[in-house]
């Protein structure tokens, strides 16, 4: 393969920065537990709806036991990837996984690698 022959760096940017942000096994876990956030969060659907609104970051923080900076900068990197949105609700910031944008993910990436068994399989 020649550079002639390489897709344009722009082309994979939105390839690569869902891998490199799901290279983080906490960020990978994360996501993971936001597909079902009332299995995995203590969360009092009374206050929020936690697949309309999200999961508190102090849950996330809780859950991971990492200090909440770390996680605030995990999930900021989650949201520049575009696998989750954010939500402010006063003065604490919800996350949701980003359904559509994921899809859109698994799609491309199945594309450019043509091994549409290898996607099959990973657990988004």
């Amino acid at each position: 393969m020649t550079t002639d022959d390489m897709p344009a760096a722009g082309d994979l940017s939105a390839l690569l920065e869902p891998l490199k942000a799901l290279a983080n096994p906490v960020r990978f876990q994360v996501l993971q537990w936001l597909r079902e956030p009332e299995e995995h969060f203590a969360v009092d659907p009374a206050v929020t709806d936690p697949r309309a609104v999200g999961v508190c970051v102090s849950h996330i923080q809780a859950k991971t036991g990492l200090a909440q900076s770390t996680v605030s900068a995990y999930m900021a990197v989650l949201e520049r990837a575009g696998l989750v949105r954010s939500t402010r609700v006063g003065k604490w910031t919800h996350y949701r996984r980003d359904e559509e944008r994921i899809a859109s993910f698994i799609e491309a990436f199945r594309r450019e690698v043509g091994e549409a068994h290898m996607v099959d399989s990973l657990p988004l």
